[in-house]
């Protein structure tokens, strides 16, 4: 995949890197907040090489690439390179709901990695006790279970460091603040009763908490603004840190520290409220619903509360336990599809997606799948509530805030109750096999489609013959080595180990683009399908270098007109493999047939197309 180009492409879909304020990345998609979410083109953003899906929700502008996310933030953040906007700029006021969510998402979306790492591996040693191949007495077993502990008992400086660059504010200010609330000498202090300028402090244990290290760093970042208005510039490197440390650390020690107490205790008791009085009915709704909220972001909330939940009560028994069978039925019913389909590339796709949910992303399966496929959607939800209320009756816990998955089960490891791991395989098997069973009984419905509507009588019309584009022995995409032409994710077409450097239009048409790279362009014919050519694997990292363009987006063009040139001794020798190929794109409105053997010349026809038509 062309990271560099899409993430040009993508940068342009959220409205240029003017129009970016901030951007973060989750496991599967990047979150956009945006000065304007009006300029966001969402269909543009979906027909990126490498997107699987775009929403806006939860106050930002998501854009769902699934396994390659990192990579493509990567390019994405180097394109935007001192270009975006920053905190400077005043786009349209947003509500208070969409504020605060994109608050709440950009300090918890972070935490997830170091607390889960940690959860996973106190996890895992309980296993190993468990089976008796280590004591938990002994001292490498201790220490082993305090390296996963840290993540969770120095939550609070965590917090701090997220939510201080949410606010752009000095982060290790913020953190030295926090730090005041688990130093051993104060935590001493309030043990055994203390006051400050005669007011008695409140009694609190903050390791592990979340809230009130929040609050703690909301008011710094006030007291920053306010004294870095007033500080001379010539005492300021010392003096507003001084001052906000000053201020902010007493009234977190008076007021907010015990009030963000309050209130943890108070959003994790609501929650356990309707667990309790719910029961198993809870669970099964609350996975019912999870593709929805998951499309929409709005599951990303629920952080907080599992974070809360499991630094109060060591435990957390409704959407973890929600997650692992919606997690499962996602890929239970991937994989049916991929048994009943034959489309080759929704295959391909279902396949990857299924195991990726399998191990707790399920990103790439319901935006690859699921919510293409009404069908599939209702397998996922059957499987989804049933396996949801099995774990809802038996009151399954989680013990980590991770994803439910294959490597993660170890989050439901009890020491004291054993039952409860095998109870989450038994929800793992019911809900994979529910929504296998109900994706394999819908889909045969669908008689030889890909899509959930009923396949119309079809005709095949306006077929033409296309050339090759470039000379040279003619071969299947199935023997290009990029999974991305081989497995036909973007088009079906052809391949051509070239004997030359000439690119010349196969028939006549448009060319509607060409990279700036010039290593591929794409043209529309004028029978409406869509070419992309590609010369060569990884030429792009050429920049432009032994390529030469001859034609200009919006030109047309007649067949055997030439397209590009290239220097092919030159590319071979940088290292470069050559093979060229030329893709139909817009291949659910074409039928393609392809000529795959032997050498051919410029002139020889290599493909029919034939427009679909009612």
């Amino acid at each position: 995949m062309d990271f560099k180009t899409s993430a040009k492409a993508i940068i342009a879909g959220v409205g240029g890197a003017k129009n970016v304020a901030t951007l973060i990345h989750c496991s599967t998609r990047l979150r956009f907040t945006l000065n304007d979410f009006d300029q966001a083109d969402l269909e543009q953003l979906k027909k990126i090489d490498g997107v699987l899906g775009a929403v806006i929700a939860g106050g930002q502008c998501q854009v769902i690439i699934g396994n390659d996310v990192v990579e493509m933030f990567d390019a994405v953040e180097s394109e935007l390179d001192g270009k975006t906007s920053g905190s400077g700029a005043k786009g349209p006021k947003q509500s208070f709901g969409k504020v605060t969510l994109d608050f709440i998402i950009g300090v918890f979306q972070p935490l997830v990695p170091a607390i889960a790492g940690g959860g996973i591996l106190k996890a895992m040693l309980m296993l190993v006790s468990m089976f008796g191949w280590m004591s938990d007495k002994s001292q490498t077993y201790q220490v082993l279970n305090l390296i996963g502990t840290a993540p969770l008992y120095f939550l609070p400086l965590i917090v701090a460091v997220t939510t201080a660059k949410k606010l752009k504010v000095n982060e290790l200010v913020a953190m030295s603040i926090v730090g005041v609330l688990i130093l051993p000498d104060i935590v001493t202090m309030l043990t055994k009763g203390t006051e400050l300028f005669g007011l008695k402090m409140m009694n609190v244990t903050y390791s592990s908490q979340v809230f009130p290290a929040i609050l703690s760093v909301l008011f710094y970042a006030a007291m920053e603004k306010l004294f870095t208005k007033y500080s001379p510039k010539n005492i300021r490197i010392f003096f507003v840190p001084m001052m906000s440390m000053l201020t902010t650390a007493p009234v977190t020690l008076l007021f907010l520290g015990p009030l963000g107490y309050v209130v943890g205790e108070g959003f994790v008791s609501v929650i356990l409220f309707l667990n309790v009085h719910f029961g198993w009915i809870a669970t099964a709704l609350l996975a019912g619903i999870l593709p929805f909220m998951v499309i929409t972001g709005m599951h990303k909330p629920m952080i907080p509360y599992v974070i809360s939940s499991l630094s109060s009560t060591g435990r957390e028994s409704l959407y973890n336990p929600a997650s692992l069978a919606h997690n499962l039925a996602e890929s239970g019913a991937c994989f049916a599809v991929s048994l009943r389909t034959k489309d080759t590339k929704l295959r391909a796709t279902a396949i990857s997606a299924g195991i990726s949910a399998m191990f707790g992303i399920t990103e790439p399966a319901l935006y690859g799948v699921t919510i293409q496929h009404k069908r599939v959607l209702i397998s996922v939800i059957i499987g989804s509530v049933i396996g949801g209320a099995y774990v809802g009756l038996v009151g399954l816990a989680g013990f980590v805030a991770v994803g439910p998955g294959l490597a993660s089960l170890p989050m439901f490891v009890d020491k004291s109750n054993p039952a409860n791991l095998i109870h989450a395989l038994i929800g793992f098997v019911i809900s994979f096999g529910v929504a296998f069973i109900a994706g394999l009984i819908s889909w045969k419905n669908e008689t030889d489609t890909t899509t959930d509507e009923p396949k119309s009588t079809t005709t095949e019309v306006a077929a033409e013959d296309l050339n090759a584009p470039i000379a040279g022995r003619v071969m299947p995409l199935s023997e290009v080595p990029d999974d991305v032409f081989s497995q036909g994710l973007i088009g079906q077409g052809i391949a051509v180990d070239p004997s030359e450097g000439r690119l010349v239009a196969p028939t006549a048409g448009t060319i509607e683009m060409v990279y700036e790279t010039k290593h591929a362009l794409g043209m529309k014919t004028d029978n409406g399908a869509e070419l992309l050519f590609h010369i060569g694997l990884d030429t792009v990292q050429l920049n432009g270098k032994y390529f030469e363009s001859d034609v200009k987006v919006g030109q047309h063009v007649e067949a055997g007109e030439l397209l590009e040139t290239f220097d092919l001794d030159k590319i071979k020798a940088a290292g470069y493999n050559p093979v060229t190929m030329m893709v139909v794109t817009n291949q659910n409105d074409y039928t393609v047939a392809v000529d795959e053997t032997g050498e051919n010349s410029i002139n020889d026809s290599v493909m029919n197309i034939a427009k679909l038509g009612v």
